[in-house]
């Protein structure tokens, strides 16, 4: 039986958009052979696609309307191309490792993005990311897209050297690189939303019109939300020569309009104590309503006559908001109030136990008032490091938690992968502690090095991720001492994985470049420095398993057994397996199993050779009569589980 080895690369961005038009048009896909490799493979027939299609294909317009930079189809590869990474535990710079279900990932969030792929596809409710705006000093995102002079005119002709007829900006390889940066990483995140998903973006004027286009392309025209404007300032810096900017945008769109969901914004104590119940209405406490509306329609000017007998009529340009049929209705079902007295102007009684229960619809503009302002975010950042300022302009909480309280359950996990200050954890800690939520984040930073004339950097923040993860620390313990008897079961704490190469040695050689000493060397294809725990975790990521996931050891016949959330995954890279091994592993009921691909190398050497044989099945079995059984590994495996040969097969892997 031949096991297969776990993927040690992540899935092509474009095997993947094959099977998604595979499900839709089957017909229209058939076998060619690879003129490289000469293997036979899955390839589209377009002359199909374009039948089924109809009129609705694009054939060599002169004009249409799109919108492209230099750069755009070198995003769009990349953000399509494997990749080899992995993402390497750090127990010692975590918190409540053992049962924490939120991860701080460091590393470039393209390649951290398509890592989390496997785990994470179609299960983040939100995504928050406050990108680099482009103002000319805060690109940090090296991609392979800047090009030189002679490439930027090369890529600025079509297929058939005619150069593109579009408008672009004086600088526009400026722009591209950003646009480039920015759209790569959306198209890997769109697949990490559920269908009910959306995604809040952080901008300002310098790119604000390129993301625009660039949602509407990635998430589509239909999946827009809303432009929020955000008022981040709320004093002018008078040495402004012309406008001092006083807001940014909060670009949001969902995944599938359908499905999306709004929370509305939670009522305020304040808002509710505005309602009363002088009559003892039996339906609870209300507020009045004016009943008078202007333009006024003519049909609903008529007299009233109140209990008082005073009859009254609606304002100069005014008209009653019901038809006089309706006011009789409301008059008969006691909700139109004439006062104490029953003298005054009728007004509509409004209940608040019928408004509606997801809160009041936002409205596109957020004062400062509501959500905050970048001063006093940053004084309040400042205050949890004892006063130190180590980042400019922060977002505040209160705007953060609005945005994850609007669309995200209590139950949810949030992503940010421009993480920044890591504002999105702490919202995310606050919103729990205050609702009994049970949210969990996962950020993602660049490491970016601070400057050494810093405050961060004299302190010894030597990056922005040493800084972020302090402010969780800092920021969970806080909301826990504000309110230590609600917030016994908060989970404050983060996995810390950090993006690194790959744990196999490299092995690409052609066959002939083989030889038996090669071969030897790459016996065992782990790095040496590599640890069970790093194997672990790159398992879990290639196998589609959470990252945050429970686990736990045992020690079998020197072995080390990783056992996660139960029997989900059960893993052993330690050694020979032996049998003794497998029962353990057996008695767990696994869902998956994953061993070191050395461990079974060795065993198979040994158990090929007649002369070692019997010498290696006594020196590991304890029972001889078996041996027959034993001589294959996996069949040994396959009698202690009770699985069948599928079974084996889609269930056991080894790296």
């Amino acid at each position: 039986m031949q096991i297969e080895h776990l993927n040690k690369e992540t899935t092509d961005g474009t095997v993947r958009n094959l099977d998604a038009l595979y499900q839709l048009f089957p017909s229209c896909f058939t076998e060619a052979q690879d003129a490289v490799s000469g293997d036979m493979r899955r390839v589209v027939d377009w002359g199909k696609l374009r039948e089924l299609l109809g009129e609705y294909v694009e054939d060599g317009e002169p004009e249409k309307y799109d919108f492209t930079w230099v750069g755009k189809r070198a995003a769009q590869r990349e953000a399509a191309a494997p990749c080899r990474k992995t993402l390497r535990p750090c127990k010692e710079e975590s918190v409540d490792w053992d049962t924490t279900q939120n991860l701080y990932i460091e590393g470039d969030n393209l390649e951290v993005l398509k890592l989390l792929q496997n785990s994470y596809m179609g299960k983040v409710k939100m995504i928050y990311i406050d990108p680099p705006y482009n103002t000319g000093n805060d690109f940090v995102y090296h991609d392979d897209f800047a090009q030189s002079a002679e490439e930027y005119d090369e890529h600025n002709l079509d297929d058939e050297g005619n150069r593109y007829r579009k408008n672009t900006d004086s600088n526009g390889r400026f722009h591209s690189d950003w646009c480039s940066m920015i759209y790569a990483r959306l198209m890997v995140a769109r697949s990490l939303l559920t269908e009910d998903g959306v995604i809040f973006i952080s901008i300002d004027d310098n790119e604000q019109k390129n993301l625009k286009n660039i949602c509407d392309e990635i998430f589509g025209e239909n999946n827009y939300l809303a432009q929020v404007v955000w008022e981040r300032a709320y004093s002018p810096i008078n040495l402004m020569k012309h406008f001092s900017p006083s807001h940014d945008y909060i670009l949001t769109y969902a995944k599938n309009l359908e499905s999306a969901a709004c929370n509305g914004i939670p009522r305020s104590n304040s808002a509710n104590e505005r309602y009363s119940n002088p009559d003892n209405d039996p339906r609870g406490v209300w507020k009045s309503s004016d009943l008078s509306v202007g333009p006024a329609v003519e049909a609903n000017i008529y007299p009233i006559t109140t209990p008082s007998g005073r009859v009254v009529m609606p304002p100069s340009g005014y008209s009653w908001r019901l038809s006089e049929q309706k006011f009789k209705e409301y008059v008969k079902d006691n909700r139109i109030w004439f006062g104490n007295d029953g003298n005054n102007v009728p007004s509509i009684k409004r209940f608040l136990s019928e408004l509606r229960k997801q809160g009041i619809t936002p409205m596109t503009f957020w004062r400062y008032e509501e959500v905050g302002h970048s001063q006093d975010a940053t004084q309040k950042l400042a205050k949890l490091f004892n006063g130190k300022k180590y980042f400019d302009y922060p977002k505040p909480v209160e705007l953060l938690k609005r945005c994850v309280a609007l669309y995200g359950d209590s139950d949810t996990i949030i992503l940010d992968f421009f993480s920044g200050s890591a504002t999105t954890a702490h919202a995310v800690m606050q919103l729990n502690a205050e609702d009994g939520g049970n949210r969990k984040f996962i950020m993602v930073q660049l490491p970016e090095e601070t400057a050494e004339d810093s405050e961060a950097y004299k302190a010894g923040y030597k990056n922005i991720c040493e800084i972020g993860k302090e402010r969780i620390r800092r920021a969970g313990k806080k909301i826990k001492a504000d309110s230590p008897l609600t917030t016994q079961d908060l989970d404050i704490g983060f996995r810390v994985l950090k993006c690194d190469e790959s744990n196999y040695k490299p092995v690409a050689f052609a066959p002939k470049d083989y030889t038996q000493e090669s071969l030897d060397m790459f016996l065992d294809n782990i790095k040496e420095e590599r640890t069970g725990l790093d194997l672990l975790f790159d398992c879990m990521m290639r196998w589609g398993l959470e990252l945050s996931l429970p686990y736990d050891t045992q020690k079998v016949d020197g072995c080390t057994i990783y056992n996660v959330d139960d029997g989900n995954l059960v893993a052993c890279f330690d050694g020979v397996v032996t049998s003794a091994v497998i029962d353990a592993i057996a008695d767990t009921h696994p869902l998956r199993v994953v061993f070191r691909d050395s461990s079974f190398t060795e065993a198979a050497q040994k158990m090929n050779n007649p002369q070692e044989r019997e010498q290696w099945e006594l020196a590991h079995f304890a029972e001889p009569k078996d041996c027959a059984a034993k001589l294959n590994l996996f069949e040994l495996f396959k009698q202690k589980c009770g699985w069948t040969d599928q079974e084996v097969q889609n269930n056991v892997r080894v790296i």
